[in-house]
């Protein structure tokens, strides 16, 4: 068998030692030949020699001697700053490698920023304190459809009945939807006990893109329709609506005090039971036809991703409006 032949790589040979660029760094660093000696644990003249070898190879001087000092030159200063830059970027990729047992499996979740804020983040400590050689990598995206070049997501969590051919399909839960207020605002406006006075409070809505990867047709208008309330009816005293395509917002906006927006049980459940969100009523939609899964690239031998899987579905089956 004939080797290939392999053509001289310019980019490296034009590269100058990376021990004299040390010692360079380690000089430029401490602002002296012999702390930079001390530091490296070698001696002063190994130092003065490299950065001799480094102005020869550049064809420029590199330092200016400052009484018992060393100072940078333009040209040092511009090679410092890319130099130190490419140094702590290695020692930081070794120190992770060295620090990664050579066991652990990364894997890649893909969900909506409202499910990673509201619901993973309720839930992931406790599964990373439990499953230390899983390492998770998490992707959000309001756009499940159109994925980012290259990136195949182990587990996918969203309404997508058909992810790929790749995926192994599990059912999660339907949209349950319920208004939810601080423990506090309701305090402050018990009339939001009722329908009536739920529909003219302060309400604060989700708009189309930011219901994307929940109940795209239900607002505001339409859950109250559900329960024949005509949202049209508010009194001329009621505070406008506030609109916003970001969940996050909202939910951060009611436990703040500033509204009633409307809750979807696999995002809100956990607020709920802790007490930092309150039902006014009781009164829910549940919405038989609008699913969400949990994906999964399973393979034979594949135990973190079946670890993974077990653990979401265990905490979906608990779960009762």
């Amino acid at each position: 068998m004939s080797q290939r032949h392999v053509d001289p790589d310019t980019l490296l040979l034009r590269m100058p030692s990376l021990r004299a660029v040390k010692a360079f760094v380690a000089a430029a660093k401490y602002q002296s030949f012999t702390r930079a000696a001390e530091a490296l644990c070698v001696s002063q003249a190994a130092i003065s020699r490299q950065v001799r070898e480094l102005e020869t190879y550049l064809s420029a001087r590199l330092f200016e001697r400052v009484g018992r000092t060393v100072e940078l030159t333009p040209a040092g200063s511009v090679f410092f700053e890319a130099s130190q830059l490419s140094f702590v970027n290695i020692a930081q990729a070794a120190e992770r490698i060295r620090r990664t047992p050579q066991e652990k499996h990364v894997l890649t979740i893909c969900c909506s920023p409202a499910f990673s804020a509201f619901w993973l983040s309720q839930h992931i400590n406790a599964f990373r304190a439990n499953n230390p050689d899983i390492e998770l990598n998490l992707i959000t995206t309001q756009n499940f459809l159109t994925r980012e070049p290259g990136v195949e997501p182990d587990v996918i969590i969203s309404k997508l009945a058909n992810p790929g051919e790749a995926y192994t399909l599990y059912p999660l839960c339907h949209d349950v939807i319920y208004p939810v207020c601080s423990p506090e605002y309701l305090r402050r406006h018990p009339d939001i006990g009722t329908l009536e006075g739920l529909r003219d409070s302060a309400l604060l809505d989700l708009s189309p893109y930011g219901r994307a990867g929940v109940a795209e047709h239900v607002d505001w208008s339409v859950w109250l329709a559900y329960h024949n309330v005509d949202i049209d009816a508010r009194g001329i005293d009621s505070p406008p609506l506030f609109h916003a395509n970001d969940y996050n917002l909202i939910i951060n906006m009611v436990l703040a005090n500033q509204g009633v927006a409307l809750g979807w049980n696999q995002l809100v459940a956990g607020l709920v039971e802790q007490g930092r969100l309150a039902r006014p009523v009781r009164e829910h939609v549940t919405l038989r036809n609008s699913q969400h899964y949990l994906a999964c690239r399973e393979k034979a031998d594949d135990d973190a991703c079946a670890r993974v899987r077990d653990w979401i579905l265990s905490k979906f089956a608990r779960w009762e409006v």
